[in-house]
């Protein structure tokens, strides 16, 4: 049986395809179209997942859709109605889209699937979806479940238990009160893009302060379980096109900040209280999920779930003895979750529970045969070099040691946002310089930002401060003391005080400083030979002629483009920032040999993408 789930018309489109209850394939559709979190209709995810089940759509039993949208117009109606006359702004602009596409989905569904395609069409609940994708692919026969987003249909958070192949729903929270939209709120409020710049939000937090608690507290009132009420005068996204209000602005003191601008010490400060308050709330629902289901293990999704510094905290509190997170958390693994659902909880079908757990590594997209690269090197006159698979790690182990940027495409592609060794940049977390290098010069972006080490699963306890398993980067930890390096005390006033973020970044806090955040801790990624066989090689190759076993792991793109999909996308990104080499499956590109390099093609290609 062929069962396709689909995520669409909002963000982050997504295809997943299951033959007979086994993960066949699954990717974004942003990485086909180049167009970060693209939100239309699947069409090139769904062509690929086909593809690589070899099937048809005429072949394809159930397609899911992972929402429900007439429970989803409900709701902006009596919304709308609720805020009338002040909403019409903002419904005069979200109804045309609803009646053009959104409240029609099931005929624009069947109009994109075509004439072929005679099977069923299903569609769940959001947070069914969710859920499903957190506990299905899990290693437990039972377990807590808690989802965590902006909004679905109603819900924005609930508590479920999940036992077998039956998902039980216990519990949820209902718009407007919404962790995932308060967060999203302040995101906005400090200069950044909703529903995608909330992992910058996440990464300012360290540097501030968590002085503005008691203005939080004041708009949003928690309650023992978790659950929000949140005062709806201080906000603007129920019936305006903002997220605050001006009632907000007043009570922080200032305007939103404008995109692009400087950052000040008051936005870092509000980033860390904004922090602090989601890790108190995702901890108090934990806690209420420990209640109501007495399991001792935890499953997390829905976009909130991708908060790894709140996700660090719950596992080091001990509340649950395992803890396991969706590594496509946000909208485009409920593509999954929705085929998951239909084929475990409305078909009955038993669960076949592996002991890592059910995602592969996490790698169901796309790969390229060796034959196939390198005849698109041939026919596009690109210089590389070819070796063979022993001789190849160790080229690259050599490359990092010298400190190089490198472009590292191998295997199947990664599903969700995290880049977890098949589409990554990677370098060597012991220099002190690679930080910087990598931000400003490759992905062009904030100087603040951090970045993750990989390490070896065997050698993590020696680095950082975790002693569970990370292998999808969703996992904050501290770094171990024996890798600290004290500061001097002018240092310390630089990193407490200095407004230049770039300064605060580049004093080294640790023996491995590149992936050592302003706070001493680390979003870290436990590689195993099981889920990676060739990065795990590649780094214990690291390990022989460095004696040390971290390197950094960042996502294979630029700021603005989505993660790299075919060796055309890399070699595009290789060739127009600071990276010195490129791997490619078995082949090796220096840019230094690259014949074809113009001095100027950094500039133009960065006038080319829109920042966001």
């Amino acid at each position: 049986m062929n069962i396709l789930g689909i995520s669409a018309l909002y963000h982050d489109s997504a295809a997943a395809l299951l033959v007979d209850g086994e993960i066949k394939a699954a990717a974004q559709e942003e990485r086909f179209t180049r167009v970060k979190h693209d939100s239309s209709f699947p069409q090139n995810a769904i062509e690929f997942c086909l593809t690589r089940a070899d099937i048809s759509i005429s072949e394809v039993d159930y397609v899911v859709f992972y929402d429900k949208p007439l429970l989803t117009f409900d709701r902006l109606l009596e919304t709308y109605v609720a805020f009338t006359p002040i909403g019409y702004s903002s419904f005069s602009k979200a109804i045309p889209v609803w009646l053009k596409d959104k409240l029609f989905t099931k005929r624009l569904i069947k109009k994109k699937l075509g004439k072929e395609f005679n099977g069923k069409l299903v569609f769940t609940e959001h947070h069914e979806s969710h859920a499903a994708a957190a506990f299905y692919p899990s290693p437990f026969e039972e377990s807590a479940v808690l989802t965590i987003d902006g909004v679905g249909e109603w819900a924005t958070a609930t508590i479920s238990k999940g036992s077998g192949n039956k998902l039980q729903m216990l519990k949820e929270m209902k718009f407007p009160h919404s962790l995932g939209l308060l967060y999203s709120a302040f995101t906005y409020y400090c200069g950044f893009r909703v529903n995608s710049g909330e992992y910058k939000l996440m990464g300012l937090a360290p540097y501030g302060k968590p002085v503005f608690l008691e203005q939080i507290r004041k708009i949003v009132k928690v309650y023992d379980d978790g659950s929000l009420w949140m005062d709806m005068k201080y906000f603007n996204y129920c019936q305006g096109l903002t997220m605050t209000s001006d009632l907000f602005h007043k009570l922080f003191g200032a305007d939103p900040r404008k995109s692009e601008s400087e950052i000040s010490q008051r936005d870092m400060d509000i980033a860390a209280s904004i922090q602090v308050f989601t890790e108190d709330v995702m901890m108090k629902m934990a806690r209420h999920a420990k209640e109501i289901t007495g399991s001792k293990n935890l499953c997390l999704s829905g976009g909130v779930a991708l908060n790894c510094v709140a996700n660090g905290k719950i596992v080091r509190e001990g509340l649950f003895e395992n803890v396991w997170i969706q590594p496509a958390a946000g909208d485009a693994g409920s593509a999954l979750g929705a085929a998951q659902f239909v084929w475990h909880q409305l078909l009955g079908n038993e669960r076949a529970i592996e002991p890592t757990d059910g995602m592969k590594g996490s790698f169901l997209g796309n790969s390229f045969k060796s034959s196939e690269i390198e005849s698109y090197l041939v026919n596009s006159e690109i210089s590389y070099e070819k070796y063979e698979e022993n001789l190849l790690f160790e080229k690259v182990a050599e490359l990092l040691n010298e400190e190089k940027v490198i472009g590292w495409f191998q295997g199947k592609m990664e599903f969700g946002p995290r880049a977890l060794g098949g589409r990554s940049i990677i370098g060597d977390a012991r220099s002190e310089k690679m930080q910087s290098i990598m931000n400003l010069k490759i992905k062009y972006r904030e100087s603040f930002r951090p970045f993750a080490p990989s390490v070896l699963a065997e050698d993590c306890t020696k680095y950082f401060d975790l002693n569970k398993e990370s292998p999808y980067m969703l996992l904050v930890a501290p770094v171990a003391d024996a890798q600290i390096i004290e500061p001097g005390e002018d240092q310390k006033r630089i990193m407490d005080e200095d407004p230049d973020l770039c300064k605060r970044v580049n004093i080294p806090r640790s023996q491995i400083p590149a992936v050592t955040h302003i706070d001493y801790s680390a979003r870290v990624q436990t590689v195993d030979e099981h889920r990676n066989p060739r990065y795990y090689r590649l780094l214990k190759e690291f390990q022989k002629i460095s004696d040390s076993s971290v390197i950094i792991n960042t996502s294979f793109n630029i700021r603005g483009e989505p993660i790299v999909c075919s060796p055309e996308d890399a070699y595009k990104c290789f060739m127009n920032t600071g990276m010195d080499a490129l791997v490619l499956e078995d082949f090796v590109l220096l840019k230094e040999k690259q014949v074809n390099l113009k001095p100027n093609e950094v500039n133009e290609y960065k006038k080319s993408f829109k920042l966001d």
